[in-house]
């Protein structure tokens, strides 16, 4: 089956994430891309808002799991961002990169950033939103 790909890029939060005690502290900025690869057939053709995935609904699931969890690596952020969009949304795979662009590092860098892909296991897709 072909996938179409809705991308979010950019979603950007302060939150609480790291080893460190000043991440958990203060916290720092996290920008999170988001890509959920749609099966195409019904999609397009239909201009039917309730026949793909709202990426209002994917920005507030990324931004409540981003701003209500604290984890150690960002890793752990990105799996589950994942395997949120993959339970939540009707989509076939997901790719999440988790941005940490104020990492505590003393060389001059431009990003640190983890990036997941994950397919739906049973081959299924959730029509749950």
């Amino acid at each position: 089956m072909t996938n179409d790909c809705l991308h979010i890029k950019g979603l950007t939060f302060h939150a609480f994430h790291g080893v460190n005690p000043a991440e958990a502290e203060l916290g720092q900025k996290f920008i999170i891309d988001a890509d959920l690869y749609l099966p195409a057939a019904t999609r397009a053709p239909a201009d039917d808002l309730t026949m793909t995935v709202n990426y209002t609904h994917v920005a507030r699931a990324v931004k409540w799991r981003v701003m209500e969890s604290k984890y150690n690596l960002i890793e752990t952020l990105a799996e589950q961002i994942a395997a949120d969009l993959l339970g939540g949304f009707d989509c076939a795979a997901v790719r999440v990169t988790v941005h940490k662009p104020s990492a505590p590092l003393k060389e001059i860098f431009a990003d640190v950033s983890v990036e997941v892909y994950r397919v739906r296991e049973d081959g299924a897709v959730n029509d749950a939103v």
